[in-house]
């Protein structure tokens, strides 16, 4: 049997670009904030662009701790969840046209969120990336390391552990 010719590249990009848009455009919150995410091929930087209203404490000024957990919960949760579709994504079984309409697969629920604040956000763009250190059909651990300036002299990182939603959902 021949084998099929591959998508072209353009192809290929704009199905990652709209399936990445997709999950991050139908969370409310992550656009409450103001995350972006970057994809470079499969790795996804969050950009979470300075805003006075991040701000927790006006006399520093500090970006809100609860910002920062939510910040980094986002990208674990956005970041395990593409991780967990880029097969199937790369291959063309997901239909990006449902996903534009709002069909968006489920996302993975929290079980646990544990935050460690290193030092004091401030005000500036902060960056994240997310590492899935185990992944299987129903639990996922992702490691998460916030930046601003400098990725290794972090702000604050996490850990987390996750339910992965059942292919029936």
């Amino acid at each position: 049997m021949p084998r099929s010719r591959p998508d072209p590249v353009q192809v290929v990009k704009q199905r990652r670009d709209t399936a990445l848009s997709a999950l991050v455009h139908g969370v409310p919150y992550i656009q409450f904030l103001g995350i972006e995410f970057d994809r470079r091929g499969d790795e996804l930087t969050a950009v979470l662009p300075y805003d006075d209203k991040l701000i927790g404490n006006p006399m520093l000024p500090a970006i809100h701790g609860g910002v920062t957990a939510g910040f980094l919960e986002t990208t674990a949760v956005i970041g395990l969840a593409w991780a967990s579709l880029w097969d199937d994504i790369e291959a063309g079984r997901f239909d990006v046209e449902e996903l534009t309409r709002g069909h968006l697969p489920r996302l993975p629920k929290t079980i646990d969120f544990t935050v460690d604040y290193l030092r004091s956000g401030l005000p500036r763009d902060a960056y994240a990336r997310a590492r899935v250190t185990r992944s299987g059909r129903r639990y996922a651990s992702v490691q998460v390391e916030a930046w601003q300036d400098q990725r290794d002299q972090p702000f604050a990182q996490a850990m987390g552990h996750f339910v992965m939603p059942t292919p029936d959902e």
